[in-house]
Order: C-alpha cells, then sequence, then structure tokens
C-alpha cells in the first residue's frame, strides 16, 4: 500500500491556525464506520448521538512547555528544542526534536532563557535524525519548563504561540503532564459538555498517552508497510481495564476519543479484546488490513495528508470512506487538524 494513496487536496485556508471563538463551537461530521454514510451536525448535538451505554475513554495527558529555544555558544545563535521525554532516571538528560539538527552535535552548549546551560551528548539512534539528546548537571522539572518553555503548537500552525493557546491548546480534563502535542480530539470537550454525558448517563474514564512530536514526522517511505512508528508510553490503570473489560462483556460500545485513546486501547489489547492495566509504551502502526480489537467507535479530529493519522482513521473506516468524508468535508468548509473541526465514527 502506497503513501501516496491517503492524498487528498486540502486548501491551505482550511488549516485552522487558531481554535474557535468559544471552545466546544465547532462542526461535527458523523461518519458511519461501515456505511460510508455522512451527517453534519455541530459539536452541541453529540449527547444525541451516542448510544446509551456506551463507555467514552478519554487521554488525560497534560501539555507540557517543551519548545524551548537555548543560544548556542559557538555562534550566539537561538536554536529550537522541542523536548519530548527525559531518557534518564534522574530526569537531566532528555531527547529532544531539533530544529536543524545537522548542525547541533555533540559537545555543542546552549545557554536556555534562565540562565542554565544544556549539552548535546551522543545517543546510539539519534545520528541522522531529527532527535539529540540533551544533557544538564541538574534535574529538570515542570517548573523550569514553565520558565523556559512555550507551548508546542504543531508545525502546520504558521504562528508563534500566544497567552491564550496556554488554555486553549489543553483539554479541559487535562492532568497528568508529559505531552509534547495535546491530544487535540479531546480540545473540543467543555466542562458543560461532559456535564450533559454525564446527565444522560454516558460513562466516561481516562487512560494515559504521552504524545511525542513523532505524531508529526512524515511518512518518508513509499510503501508504508516499511514506515517505523515513534514509540509514545502510555498507562491503563487497573480501574479503567476492568470498566472497559466488563463494559466488552455486556456488549456495550468503547468510544475512543482521540487516535492517542485508540492506540492505547489496541496497544493493551489481547486478540480477543481484553485490555491489560499496566504502563508501557506502543510504537503501533494502524493502517488498513489492521483488525480492531477493542475500539468500536471514535471522536477524532480531521487529520493531515500522507500521516499516520489519516491511515489510522482509514483502517478503521475504510480508506474510500475517509477520504470522500474528507472530499465532503473541503467542500463544507470544515476546518482542518488541531485547532479545526471534528469527527464521530461509528
Amino acid at each position: 500500500m502506497l503513501t501516496s494513496d491517503f492524498y487528498f487536496d486540502l486548501p491551505e485556508e482550511l488549516i485552522a491556525q487558531h481554535p474557535s471563538g468559544v471552545r466546544g463551537q465547532d462542526k461535527l461530521m458523523m461518519l458511519g464506520r461501515t456505511s460510508g454514510l455522512v451527517e453534519h451536525h455541530m459539536m452541541d448535538d453529540l449527547p444525541d448521538l451516542i448510544d446509551d451505554g456506551t463507555l467514552m475513554i478519554f487521554n488525560n495527558s497534560k501539555v507540557r512547555r517543551a519548545r524551548c529555544y537555548g543560544i548556542k555558544e559557538t555562534t550566539g545563535r537561538e536554536v529550537e528544542f522541542m523536548f519530548l521525554n527525559s531518557i534518564d532516571k534522574e530526569c537531566r538528560t532528555w531527547n529532544t526534536m531539533v530544529f536543524n539538527a545537522k548542525k547541533q552535535k555533540p559537545g555543542m552548549r546552549y545557554k536556555f532563557p534562565d540562565g542554565t546551560i544544556g549539552t548535546i551528548v551522543d545517543v546510539p539512534g539519534n545520528a541522522g535524525t531529527e532527535f539529540r539528546a540533551i544533557q544538564f548537571d541538574f534535574v529538570i522539572t515542570e517548573e523550569w519548563f514553565e520558565h523556559n518553555g512555550h507551548i508546542p503548537l504543531p508545525p502546520y500552525i504558521k504562528r508563534e504561540d500566544t497567552d491564550s493557546d496556554s488554555e486553549r491548546y489543553q483539554n479541559v480534563y487535562a492532568k497528568e503532564t508529559g505531552s509534547a502535542a495535546c491530544p487535540t480530539a479531546g480540545l473540543h470537550f467543555t466542562d458543560e459538555m461532559l456535564g450533559r454525558l454525564s446527565a444522560k448517563g454516558i460513562e466516561r474514564d481516562f487512560v494515559t498517552l504521552h504524545v511525542g512530536l513523532g505524531t508529526f514526522l512524515p511518512v518518508r517511505e513509499d510503501k508504508i508497510e516499511n514506515h517505523k512508528m515513534h514509540e509514545e508510553a502510555y498507562t491503563v490503570p487497573q480501574s479503567v481495564a476492568d470498566k472497559i473489560n466488563q463494559a466488552k462483556k455486556d456488549g456495550r460500545k468503547i468510544l475512543a476519543v482521540g487516535t492517542t485513546s485508540v492506540r492505547t486501547l489496541e496497544s493493551a489489547s489481547n486478540e480477543d479484546g481484553t485490555v491489560n492495566a499496566g504502563t508501557s509504551s506502543t510504537h503501533i502502526f494502524m493502517y488498513p488490513g489492521y483488525r480492531f480489537k477493542t475500539v468500536d467507535q471514535m471522536f477524532t479530529n480531521f487529520h493531515t495528508p500522507e500521516s499516520t493519522l489519516i491511515m489510522l482513521v482509514s483502517a478503521f473506516a475504510g480508506k474510500d470512506n475517509i477520504l470522500n468524508a474528507y472530499k465532503k468535508a473541503v467542500e463544507e468548509r470544515y476546518r482542518f487538524f488541531s485547532y479545526g473541526d471534528c469527527m464521530l465514527i461509528k
């Protein structure tokens, strides 16, 4: 299967550069998973579109202020680092995605806004990639990121982050800090919407998957089967695994909110759909032909052409159904990507 099979024409003006004026006031497309039938709604309609007895699973990962700028000692030039995850128990050495990575070499030192110094160190596997490990002589805490970091808006948002992004590029239920990008399907949910879902008797619970910037790396292989996925850490609490497994036994639907929730549940599942509790990591790659074991329905955003995310939703609902729905979304002027509109697949 070719990467080009997942291309679609997207006018640049439909790539949302800002969130909607009010959180949750977005268009919602409902797509029949097997029928391909498309219906146009608003996010406000969601409680009426969800079947009774459905269990919704959200990703409660919280976005870290992970985009940091350091001044390179040898040149005095500013270099952008996207901090992804610590690679030692002391949280002194971090894996980062670096702008112009070829020129950032082991031994080079960078001064960050608070005056602290980080040094690039050699880590197996980073050579020739966008990734570099940077080491400090002290523990990097969330407070350090608050002082030195910016909200890590994705690369297709062509502007600097603002104060409003600190609130709008974060889910209202976010709890566990660690993502370098927001699990953006959740951005459509307000406290009021969560209350309406509860009032209707729709259960929800939370898993955690910390999103890495590998989400935005392009698929560089012509054949998608040759693409290697990035790895992300996830946790499924025992109580959540028990709740999902009971729901499956009862014949109730599992609705995953966001592709990160899908990746978590499918990674933690046995072949019979039983979900295992625990903390692990995943590089699962879902494209057409993948058999979903646990997830029955999906709530998601509209994704970039030729990306692993559009391949995932195509695996779930069929490539032709997805591309047809996306064509209609373009015609109806839906807004795309992180700050855009949303889709319910059921």
